[in-house]
């Protein structure tokens, strides 16, 4: 199922998207990249933000009040860092900067629209809940010891209005959901896997 993201460089419409809206189970999975969702009983692609943005895909669980918001940029050789004149640390791309970017615009409407009868009506809580952001771009083939450690760092180190950004690449990220659905194949009956 996923032997399709094999290939070096992947574009963001005709690979990644028409992936995720193909294999909706997968889709789900990626809610569970973040700790506080549970069981996925929301799914939406080309999720809007009142009008204003609108994220790839939005997987949350509505009963822990847990969303995920996601955001899938290309991946290419140079999608997370690029060389830049005659420096010798790669610069973060302007493609990562771009995807990264659009997440803190959706954190920033999300906060401007708390507490509202609007927000509140489209998340069907009374109360807030909690979000997190998920930037998927680029391999890591090719990616250097150094620059393995600053996208971690970046991943586990920076927040947004104390919000998580994950930032993944896709190879992690079909890591990750590998493992998580080996995790419930012993469980399925022999005849259904």
């Amino acid at each position: 199922m996923l032997d399709r993201f094999e290939n070096e460089s992947l574009k963001e419409r005709e690979h990644i998207l028409s992936f995720f809206t193909e294999n909706l189970h997968v889709a789900a999975l990626a809610g569970h990249v973040t700790p506080g969702i549970a069981n996925v009983d929301r799914l939406a692609y080309e999720f809007d933000f009142f009008g204003d943005y609108v994220a790839d895909l939005a997987v949350g669980d509505s009963k822990r009040r847990e969303y995920c918001f996601v955001e899938f940029e290309n991946a290419a050789p140079d999608s997370i860092f690029k060389k830049v004149g005659k420096k010798s640390m790669l610069e973060w791309s302007p493609r990562f900067d771009h995807g990264y970017s659009q997440i803190i615009d959706w954190f920033w409407k999300l906060h401007d629209m708390d507490r509202s009868y609007t927000q509140r009506a489209r998340f069907d809580h009374a109360n807030s809940f909690n979000y997190c952001g998920l930037l998927v771009i680029g391999r890591s083939k090719g990616l250097a010891t150094i620059e393995r450690e600053r996208l971690e760092w970046r991943r586990k180190k920076v927040l947004v209005d104390s919000k998580h950004i994950y930032c993944m690449t896709f190879d992690e990220f079909f890591e990750d959901l590998t493992l998580k659905l080996n995790k419930y194949v012993p469980w399925v009956a022999p005849e259904t896997k």
